[in-house]
């Protein structure tokens, strides 16, 4: 049952968006194009001729850790389910960022450019292919073919490349022992209702589009390796020593932390097969991508929890890591701790893969069951790195969305859970993440809107407009809302979208219709106009106790209300109402309180409400 200040906080809300009920979202002609083809609707949900393409990925891969050579093949049963003939597919060949002229908005050591991918054979439907019927620009590698609608195709691709050893931008070598690979096998671009083929290079700094596939990999390592991947490991008993697979499968099902791997085991080197080399077999379903990590030094804690109590249904949460890295032996505790969270209190859904492994890399980078994470200095910088990156698990790669397009759609989410999670595993922590970086950039050049496209942002937007602007867009969201309504339409919006491809309309859409409540006043504020945020006290008046706050926005961009009346005895009281108080355009608007004490001053603002201008946010009697 709703109390009565949110029952009257919606309350104010819906009257106050009546007269916003025709604010329209402005809208490109090809978005607006999926309403008229009928693939996506005005109310959020797919449409009716919604469709999206998916592939089989059956992948063989050997990695030589002195030479750093990869090599391997990648069969893929690819299905055109559009309702387009497919004259070109569009292969994306991560690696070449690395490639000797490649295109980079990032540098790269000189001793880690190669001659990039190198395709040895490619066969379609068992046909082996003349190589001039492909050719390579980039990342991106285009092969004259021929796809009917609905037409089922099989590629054999044959291939190898070199792995970077010092520019570790979200892959390589990391020390003489440890790697962790991603990005390593050709595979399928998207093609999707919006823009056919997702023709966006990688050049270093952008994110991922990603089809939901079905994959099986082979991964061939030395024999004293271990190897940890997206997916299920499905012969532990072909790879490991008995011991370690009952350690294993004990972790899978207790509360505790489990030390799987200890230094002591390491020294001992009988953890997996004696063997010249292992191959371990892992396999994953309706995901958007597939990466493996492997060591021959590296310790293992897990431990696991239930995320779903319906079904008792547990999820495993691994940390991987150099012994000699201290902060990496709680990361086990944050990590388990982000899960139980995410399941349970923000975003209330239930953790949806088997397992969460975080390994011990050169980086700070999120993939379909695995995180890629340097070692910290301090406590506070572990936890928030543990959940922002955990966090990404469902945006983007349980919803799907296109990173290269909109990369607010997942680092935003990754923001707010961030702020919203670390404080839950250390309630000392108050997370400021970008919030200094909005104020100070706000209303200049570079401070462009929330809905400018990933590429075309440059200097300070390409890091606001991605993380902190949306972040408290969606913070803003949730407290108009309150926490039960706001469950609610975001649950919607998973429900209609995980496992599929939505755009910024369909999320916008979905809140609306699952809360009931048109926002668009909001979402066309917050997310498409320009503007700073600047509120001031403009005036106050009191009589007795009873004290009446003119709170006035001269700035163009709405926040909520957070007034702290601090009284002379130390103590303090907050005063809050949300950005639903600028709902109509107005200027002005006005708070009340009624004093416990003598006051000693009013300050306006708090850690998530930005402010341009901090002079007038402060009133002494």
């Amino acid at each position: 049952m709703l109390n009565l200040k949110k029952l009257l906080a919606i309350v104010l809300l819906s009257g106050s968006t009546i007269s916003y009920a025709q604010v329209n979202l402005p809208i490109a002609v090809n978005l607006q194009n999926t309403y008229t083809k009928g693939t996506r609707t005005k109310a959020g949900a797919p449409g009716k001729n919604y469709w999206q393409n998916t592939a089989d990925y059956h992948i063989k891969v050997s990695l030589a850790p002195q030479s750093r050579n990869i090599a391997g093949t990648v069969a893929i049963d690819y299905t055109n389910n559009s309702p387009d003939t497919l004259n070109t597919v569009l292969f994306k060949l991560y690696p070449n960022l690395y490639k000797k002229g490649a295109i980079r908005d990032m540098p790269v050591s000189a001793q880690d450019l190669t001659d990039g991918v190198h395709i040895k054979s490619i066969s379609v439907n068992n046909q082996l292919q003349d190589s001039a019927k492909h050719r390579i620009e980039g990342t991106n590698m285009m092969l004259n073919t021929h796809l009917s609608p609905g037409q089922k195709t099989h590629f054999d691709i044959e291939y190898a490349y070199t792995l970077n050893k010092t520019s570790h931008i979200r892959t390589g070598q990391i020390d003489t022992g440890a790697f962790f690979v991603a990005y390593f096998f050709p595979r399928i671009a998207v093609y999707d209702d919006i823009d056919g083929w997702n023709e966006f290079p990688y050049l270093g700094s952008q994110e991922f589009y990603n089809d939901f596939c079905h994959f099986n990999a082979e991964i061939t390592v030395p024999g004293n390796y271990q190897v940890w991947a997206t997916g299920t490991l499905k012969n532990p008993e072909q790879v490991y020593n008995p011991k370690y697979v009952k350690l294993i499968n004990q972790a899978g099902i207790s509360d505790k932390v489990t030390d799987i791997i200890t230094q002591a085991d390491i020294q001992a080197a009988d953890i997996t097969r004696n063997n010249p080399t292992n191959t371990w077999k892992f396999e994953a379903d309706s995901v958007t991508d597939l990466v493996f990590a492997t060591s021959n030094h590296y310790i293992w804690k897990a431990s696991s929890l239930v995320v779903d109590p319906k079904t008792n249904r547990r999820t495993r949460v691994d940390a991987v890591f150099n012994p000699a890295h201290k902060d990496y032996f709680e990361v086990i505790n944050y990590a388990r701790k982000t899960v139980e969270t995410m399941s349970y209190q923000f975003p209330k859904w239930p953790y949806p893969y088997p397992h969460e492994t975080v390994f011990d890399g050169l980086d700070q980078m999120e993939y379909p069951m695995m995180v890629n994470d340097n070692p910290v200095e301090n406590t506070a910088d572990a936890i928030e790195l543990t959940d922002h990156e955990i966090f990404h698990t469902m945006f983007p790669f349980y919803m799907g969305t296109n990173e290269t397009k909109y990369g607010w759609m997942d680092e935003g989410w990754a923001t707010i859970g961030e702020w919203l999670v670390s404080p839950v595993i250390d309630p000392i922590i108050v997370d400021t993440y970008g919030i200094a970086a909005t104020e100070n950039s706000a209303g200049i050049e570079q401070d462009v809107p929330v809905m400018t496209l990933t590429p075309q942002l440059t200097g300070v937007s390409k890091f606001t407009d991605s993380y902190p602007k949306p972040g408290l867009g969606y913070l803003y969201v949730k407290d108009m809302l309150g926490d039960e309504l706001f469950t609610k339409a975001l649950h919607y919006y998973i429900s209609q979208w995980h496992g599929k491809h939505p755009m910024p309309y369909d999320f916008f859409n979905c809140i609306n219709t699952g809360s009931g409540i048109n926002l668009n006043w909001f979402w066309k504020s917050w997310f498409f106009d320009n503007g700073q945020p600047n509120l001031a006290i403009s005036k106050v008046s009191h009589q007795l106790q009873k004290y009446s706050v003119t709170i006035t926005s001269i700035g163009t961009k709405p926040v909520p209300i957070n007034l702290t009346v601090y009284y002379q005895d130390g103590s303090s009281q907050l005063v809050h109402q949300s950005i639903a108080c600028w709902a109509k355009g107005n200027k002005t608007t006005g708070v009340t309180f009624v004093a416990k004490k003598p006051v000693k001053q009013l300050v306006l603002g708090t850690t998530y409400d930005p402010d341009t201008d901090k002079k007038d946010n402060i009133w002494k009697p």
